[in-house]
């Protein structure tokens, strides 16, 4: 067993993409990775090749914007598979030679961690996995995230040159996991694919990897015993991601929320509210971004009571909700104290208003209860630019027609309408619908599935692009 602890570097890649902001979006599972190793007596590192504060940068103004910014961003030639898209395509974040001057100013890892988001984001990670073996060859590297477990046998093709060994080892609560592939990467580097979803299963992996072995200090059962993420590993901290559940209860048929993460937890009101007091108090954020899935669902019971308690600490913060709240937990008082403590983007997860026939997408709201919600929202004080509700656009066989008549129910309401393009997802109910009616060979290559080139309608064009932009103003 090694007795030093061995130093742990957490990498959050590159973007390859035709567009990328930074909507408030951080590798919260990542962090929330590295504060748990940092707990169990690890030493940790973050690079963040996204990182829009970096020194090298232009000064840029943390609260600008409540915390959100473009990316830096460098042209790059367009894969060849989408030549047909008339888009520029770019790497999205920091430099490459500052990257390696950043891993150079590092002591050597033992072990480095590469999340990835996007699954269509893939040429990014395999980039950043071929700088990190240029710096630091022969290091052990393990792939995890959204891509390495929704494409699991893609990453395992992409990262592997040489052997492959597969494993069965036991995860938290005695379950099995499996699809975990050790490979010898181009660069040289021993890459490991994992499905591990679980920051305890993800805590032996890496003792399993090094030889250390930390004390547990958290009970993986109860979100509440996580340590805080380890956002202060990076250079600024514009915003706080905040999430205070994992998982959904809703079986969408265009979201594998269900498969990336089985089951519904969460924590405890208060112990939420002594986290957004820890970050405003000790690092002044005035931003807090709620990435829960869920966040409204059975209200009485959860986001009210928290929402009462962010009321009585009296703090004068900003709330915002990128991933949509559940409209069917939006009445008069969830509204009142929304609107009191400050919540300044709300986004609503609405996704199309043809109500008659959209249990084929999901069964998470009414017209009625669309209806009720946005009275309570103006009623409550928000206004058109506050609220928006997200409407797909681009699933397969979608009907125009009925797209526009959305935008139309949105804006009546008194509501944004936002155009959220579909991406398909493989490990949901619409993949096989969508793998029929795309242009592409979707299950082949998940770049196929990059909702900017809208994969499932016959051709990308900019006068379709023109037609939403002018559909949705307001």
């Amino acid at each position: 067993m090694i007795s030093a602890a061995p130093h742990i570097l957490l990498v959050n890649p590159w973007i390859h993409d035709y567009a990328a902001y930074d909507f408030w979006a951080r590798p919260l599972g990542l962090l929330y990775i590295g504060a748990v190793l940092r707990d169990h007596g690890y030493r940790v590192s973050y690079i963040d090749c996204l990182n829009r504060f970096h020194s090298k940068l232009p000064f840029t103004d943390p609260g600008k914007r409540s915390g959100r910014g473009p990316y830096p961003k460098t042209r790059l030639p367009k894969p060849e598979v989408l030549l047909d898209v008339p888009r520029h395509y770019s790497r999205y974040g920091i430099r490459p030679e500052w990257l390696r001057e950043d891993l150079l100013g590092l002591d050597g890892p033992d072990l480095i961690l590469v999340t990835s988001l996007m699954a269509y984001w893939y040429p990014g990670v395999m980039e950043t996995l071929s700088v990190l073996g240029e710096v630091f060859p022969g290091t052990r590297v393990l792939l995890g995230g959204v891509y390495a477990r929704l494409w699991t046998e893609h990453a395992r093709t992409k990262t592997t040159q040489g052997t492959e060994r597969t494993e069965r080892t036991q995860g938290t609560e005695g379950t099995e996991r499996t699809q975990e592939t050790e490979m010898t990467g181009e660069s040289g580097n021993l890459i490991e694919v994992t499905t591990d979803r679980d920051e305890a299963d993800v805590l032996a992996r890496v003792s399993e990897m090094t030889g250390f072995s930390g004390v547990s200090r958290f009970d993986p059962a109860n979100l509440d015993s996580l340590p805080y993420p380890a956002l202060d590993l990076q250079d600024v901290i514009p915003f706080a991601p905040i999430l205070t559940s994992k998982g959904c209860p809703f079986s969408c048929a265009y979201c594998a929320s269900g498969f990336l993460e089985p089951r519904f937890r969460r924590r405890e009101p208060l112990s939420v509210v002594d986290e957004i007091r820890y970050w405003h108090g000790k690092h002044r954020v005035i931003d807090f971004v709620f990435y829960d899935d869920a966040l409204l669902m059975n209200s009485e019971t959860h986001a009210l009571p928290l929402f009462e308690a962010i009321l009585k600490a009296d703090l004068r913060l900003r709330f915002h909700t990128p991933n949509a709240v559940h409209i069917r937990g939006i009445d008069k008082q969830a509204a009142d104290l929304m609107h009191r403590i400050g919540f300044h983007t709300l986004r609503l997860g609405l996704e199309t208003a043809v109500f008659e026939d959209r249990e084929k997408l999901d069964r998470k709201v009414e017209a009625a209860e669309f209806s009720w919600a946005a009275a309570c929202l103006k009623e409550a004080g928000f206004t058109r630019e506050q609220v928006g509700a997200y409407l797909l656009f681009g699933l397969p066989d979608q009907d125009l027609d009925a797209f526009a008549d959305s935008v139309e129910v949105v804006k009546k309401s008194g509501i944004t309408p936002i155009p959220a393009y579909y991406s398909p997802i493989p490990h949901t109910s619409l993949w096989e619908k969508a793998v029929s009616a795309s242009r592409y060979r979707l299950a082949r290559d998940p770049i196929y599935t990059n909702n900017a080139v809208m994969p499932c309608l016959p051709g990308f064009s900019w006068e379709m692009v023109s037609w939403i932009k002018r559909l949705t103003s307001i």
